[in-house]
């Protein structure tokens, strides 16, 4: 009896001491993240400072160029479609001074199924037309915030695969070394390792990845060639492009191939939250988001494929039983308060969808992830002074 109440008092003391441990690694955990997060606010609001006095010593009507031109002057139906209606600021030189610029990449040569997203580019400005920049979600009119413009097509070669993937790099890597967020309508998923690969040489550092998609996109080589829409995020991670631990793909649904499918990801710590998760738990989905986005600087790429073939039918691969747009646009908004350094939208397929409702939801994903770096930025700023009714300092 003795020898068993010595054996149990030494379990507990093995317990309370694993949770000692434990606790303290949360403890200098929580102590990182509060001054990593101390330090991006500091960082968010110099920039807003900045952007605060460039304003003001600017014009009234350049403060207002960057913004989709008014109904008043033109109708939806009218002018040369752009993103978002914004002003076309084509240089592949230079990149203009702007908060967020959007650019095409108009290429699909590494699909394994369906071909056409070569055509989403010029599909996703027509659908443009009916573009708003007020979210009522968040409360927030984006371009009061940001200034933000269509920046063209990257001149990609439809044939070669290596050399479209380098001059998407190159105009990634200006993009990103000016301090400019980088958007892209793609183009398949092989689009995402160019803009990966310019945004590690500009910031020479990994970032951090939230990959919205129905695939895994870990893949092996196929038919000879080892990059492919299917292996995009297999080389992120080998060639140190994104940190793993700062990863979390969402919307993945089966079936797969096999049982191993998602065994680098898994092998790599990704979090993986399956479309079943944020449909039955979208609350749950939306809190490891939020996780992962208050880690650092990540890059947000979405892949239409995640949503359900009814919401969005034009897609290179399509699969039953994905996401709504609702829920997408809810995963979306859980962006707020991280620090994107890029984002794209890929795998639209227009000559699928003759009715253009794929275009028009990869429309709302950008109106979505720029609403989530203009509050983020809005929120930053300290708030203005305000005084009671005893006329008493409130906030400063």
């Amino acid at each position: 009896m003795a020898k068993k109440r010595k054996a149990r008092a030494a379990q507990v003391d093995a317990a309370r001491t694993e949770r000692l441990a434990l606790a303290k690694e949360r403890a200098v955990a929580r102590g990182r993240a509060q001054k990593s997060r101390a330090e991006r606010e500091k960082a968010a609001g110099k920039r807003s400072a900045r952007h605060a006095e460039r304003a003001a010593a600017e014009p009234v009507d350049k403060r207002t160029h960057f913004r989709p031109v008014a109904t008043e002057r033109m109708p939806r139906f009218g002018g040369a479609p752009t993103f978002l209606r914004l002003p076309l600021v084509h240089d592949p030189v230079s990149v203009p001074d702007v908060d967020v610029l959007i650019s095409g990449i108009p290429f699909d040569a590494g699909s394994s199924y369906r071909p056409g997203a070569r055509l989403a580019p010029r599909a996703v400005r027509d659908a443009s037309a009916l573009a708003r920049g007020f979210s009522a979600a968040l409360g927030i009119d984006v371009f009061e915030e940001l200034r933000v413009a269509d920046g063209g097509d990257v001149a990609v070669a439809p044939y070669d695969i290596d050399a479209a993937i380098e001059a998407v790099a190159h105009r990634a890597e200006a993009i990103a070394r000016s301090g400019v967020v980088g958007g892209y309508v793609g183009g398949d998923q092989t689009t995402t390792l160019g803009v990966l690969r310019g945004i590690h040489r500009a910031k020479l550092k990994a970032v951090g990845l939230v990959h919205i998609d129905a695939h895994s996109n870990a893949a092996g080589p196929a038919w000879g060639r080892d990059i492919h829409h299917g292996s995009v995020i297999r080389h992120a991670v080998t060639e140190g492009l994104i940190r793993p631990d700062w990863t979390v793909q969402i919307g993945l649904r089966g079936p797969y191939s096999s049982s191993g499918d998602l065994s680098f990801a898994l092998s790599h710590g990704f979090e993986i939250v399956n479309v079943d998760e944020v449909k039955w738990d979208l609350h749950s989905a939306v809190s490891t988001l939020r996780k992962i986005v208050r880690q650092g600087p990540v890059y947000v790429s979405v892949d239409i494929a995640a949503l359900d073939p009814s919401a969005a039918p034009g897609v290179g691969i399509p699969w039953p039983g994905g996401m709504t747009a609702w829920e997408l646009q809810q995963v979306l908004r859980a962006l707020v308060g991280g620090e994107i350094v890029g984002f794209d939208v890929v795998e639209i397929c227009p000559p699928y969808d003759v009715s253009e409702v794929t275009a028009h939801v990869g429309v709302m994903v950008l109106q979505e992830i720029l609403a989530a770096i203009a509050d983020t930025r809005r929120s930053a700023r300290p708030a203005p002074s305000t005084r009671d009714a005893r006329g008493g300092r409130i906030s400063a």
